[in-house]
Parts: structure tokens; sequence; C-alpha cells
């Protein structure tokens, strides 16, 4: 007898998304490299997936801190002091690792206060419906992360008007706001910089835009944190010498290696949002021995040895892009350690992918709808630890890759990266 349940989940497959990816599963199965295992580690980045040992191109943890023996025994630490696990909702009590890990980052960004998160995405699916209210309004950057969107789903469930901008245009930003009055306040939510591309937002026009018209800058700067800006504060004191009127994001997963998202500000925002912020109030905190670990990193962040980390960083990601130019490839990105090829066809993507694995190493192939249709890149994320002999062997397959896949050339149109919300075309049955 077929269940509520069974019907659900086939009604779910015959939706446009659901339909896309099982044409790709079905057409290039030994392609897609998706939901892979890894079966093993070594600390000289490489890793075992498939039964087999390749160099991974494919991490986030940009300074290495995942090996870093003080940071893993501060969190062993954590474990033995603490336990696994807090054990309560922060709306009733916060471990004191949990305080002093916020008032380390809070010291470490230059804000009055910060406030941590599980993770990046929680961050912006609750902070940003807990700034808003049916007076006010929320305008995000078209190209802003996904978690932003949703973000601001949430609040418009909850009566806010919200409304997109074209991206980077102040002059665009200016007319949506605009054409939101009356509005009691606005947020304006955008990145601090576009991974795919190594686009940053034009942050100080922004703030004159929003000092005009009752808002203020909410920057999810996920991909700065800990690899631009002096000490890896990210980009918005560098863009804009201070904090004023603006409220950044940061991520403790991607350069920190550990876990969580924090909101950096001044205090009566923070105080706001732990009254206001559901994720925060609903949800499970970070554990202590993560906590523990956050405080060891931004000690490395604020010791001479962070110099020592970044120029590993930058000497890698500008070997990489070198070279990559060098071989005449379309690369964007660069900013960040997130260097991206320009492949094309869905069908081409995957199999560049295949490709650089057979030969070694390990890349994200990413396609629609983490990018336009028919716009897939590879998605290479360089570490302070990749060693020259790594990059170099990198960039050899890549020539390789060339030879065997039509890729195209740097003078080629770079294709936008809009964030598309259904199936390009028609799938037949």
């Amino acid at each position: 007898m077929s269940l509520p349940l069974d019907r659900l989940i086939a009604s779910l497959t015959r939706t446009g998304m659901t339909r896309f990816f099982q044409k790709l599963f079905a057409e290039f199965p030994d392609l897609l490299m998706k939901d892979q295992t890894v079966e093993a580690v070594r600390p000289d980045r490489t890793f075992r997936m498939n039964g087999t040992w390749v160099t991974n191109f494919g991490s986030d943890s940009f300074l290495g801190f995942d090996q870093d023996l003080r940071v893993q025994e501060a969190i062993e630490k954590g474990v033995r002091d603490w336990g696994t696990h807090n054990g309560s909702s922060r709306a009733f009590s916060s471990v004191r690792p949990n305080v002093a890990a916020e008032e380390k980052i809070a010291a470490w960004m230059g804000t009055e206060a910060a406030l941590i998160y599980p993770s990046v995405t929680l961050v912006n699916t609750g902070a940003l419906p807990g700034l808003a209210t049916r007076h006010d309004a929320i305008v995000g950057d078209q190209f802003a992360h996904n978690s932003i969107d949703e973000g601001m789903k949430i609040a418009k469930a909850r009566c806010v008007r919200t409304a997109k901008f074209a991206h980077n245009d102040p002059i665009d930003l200016a007319r949506v706001l605009d054409g939101l009055r009356p509005y009691r306040h606005a947020i304006i939510a955008v990145d601090g910089v576009y991974s795919m591309s190594g686009e940053l937002p034009p942050l100080r026009e922004f703030q004159k835009v929003a000092a005009d018209r009752d808002a203020i800058l909410y920057v999810d700067d996920a991909h700065g944190t800990g690899v631009l800006g002096e000490r890896g504060r990210g980009t918005v004191l560098e863009a804009q010498g201070n904090y004023d009127n603006t409220l950044v994001v940061g991520s403790l997963s991607k350069a920190f290696s550990c876990l969580g998202g924090f909101v950096a500000g001044q205090t009566a925002a923070c105080e706001v949002l732990k009254l206001r912020s559901n994720s925060l109030i609903f949800g499970g905190p970070v554990p202590p021995s993560y906590l523990e670990g956050i405080g060891a990193v931004i000690d490395i962040l604020n010791s001479p040895e962070y110099d020592r980390l970044r120029a590993n960083l930058d000497a890698n990601v500008h070997r990489l892009t070198d070279g990559a130019c060098s071989l005449g490839l379309n690369v964007l990105g660069g900013r960040v350690p997130i260097v991206s090829i320009l492949v094309g066809a869905e069908e081409q993507t995957l199999q560049a992918g295949r490709f650089l694995f057979e030969h070694g190493y390990y890349v994200q192939s990413v396609i629609f709808p983490a990018v336009a249709h028919a716009a897939g890149v590879l998605r290479i994320q360089v570490n302070a630890n990749h060693t020259a002999e790594q990059i170099d062997g990198l960039l050899e397959a890549l020539a390789a890759l060339k030879q065997a896949v039509t890729l195209p050339a740097a003078e080629a149109a770079v294709i936008r990266f809009p964030a598309v919300a259904a199936v390009p075309e028609p799938i037949p049955a």
C-alpha cells in the first residue's frame, strides 16, 4: 500500500531540479564525483578517495590549521575539561570557553563584541530575520551567498519587504531602496568577497547609500576571514577603515579549521541578536572543544607566525594563478585562495574533474545550480601547506587536461555566475 510519504517522495522526484540531477547521475555515473567518501588523510595535504591517494586541492582549511598540533591539542583539552557538548541552548547558559572565544574574536577583529553561531549559514538564516521587522526592509546583492537568500526568505515570511539589486552596483542599490520606501530601517546584505569571481563589493560606496537611506551594511565575509586584511580580519576594516554602521559575519570553519560562524559589531547589536535570532536561541551551540580551538587559532593570527603563513598562502595562490594564466586558461578568482578555471558545459566540467583525479589531483567540479548553466568551473582551493611541487604537479595535470578537453581560452568572455533558481531548459520525461 502506498503511504503519504511514498507519494511525497515520488512527487519530489518529478520536480525540475531533482530530475536535472537524476539525469546527470544516469548519464555520467563515472564522472559525477559528488557525495564521495574520504577514507583517510595525511598531514601533507593528501587523502585517499575511492582507494586512491591524491593531492587534495578541495580543502578550505586555507591556513592548514586542521593539521596544526597546537589547534589539535587545544581541541583535545576542551574535550577533557568540558566534555563533548555544552548540553544547553545558549538562551540558558554559555560555557566559559564560549564567552572567552567571543571576547577574543572581538579583540582580534577590533569590534566591541562578537557572537558565535554553529555555522555561517545559521548566522545568515538567524541574524538577518532577527534584525528586521515588518516595518523594515532587506536588500541583497543578486550574487550574495545562498544562505543570505535563505535568511531573506525567512524574513519575507514574517512580512519584511525584501529585494535584490544588481551585483556590486551602488546606483541600482539606491534605486531599489528608494522603491521600497516607506520603511523604518533597511539592511543591505552583501558578500565580503565573492568566492567564484574574486570580486570585492564597493563597501565605501554602499556605505554612502546606506547613510542617506536609513540603512546598515551586513557583510558576509566568510571567504575573507583569516586570509584577507591585516591579521586576517577580512575585507571590511581594510575597505572602510572602521566598522561604523556595519555588522560583519565571519567563518570559524574555513581558514580557522574549527567550527562555527560569528557576527562582530556593536555590543548592543549582539545583545539584541541573542534575544531575536532563532537559530541561536533554538539551536545547539558550538561544542567547547572547538571553542578552545578557536582561541588557539586567534593566538596564531595575532602572532608573527601569521605573516609567514600568509606569505606561504599568497605565494601558493600566485604560483597557481600565474601558471594557469601562462597555460592560456580562463582563470577566475585569486583574491582569496579559491581559484576557478572556467570549463563550460556540465559534461566537460565533470570530465575535467575526473581527468585531474586520475592524474593524482582532487579539485571540485562545480556545475549548475552553483554556477550558471553551461558555466561550469574547476574550483581549486589553495592551502598554505601545499608545497610548490604539488602546485607545479597540478599545473602539469592542467596542461595535459588542456590537450584532452577543449577549454575556453583566457581571452574568452567571462561568464557571470547568477543565482539561478530554475532548471534552464525542460528535461524530457
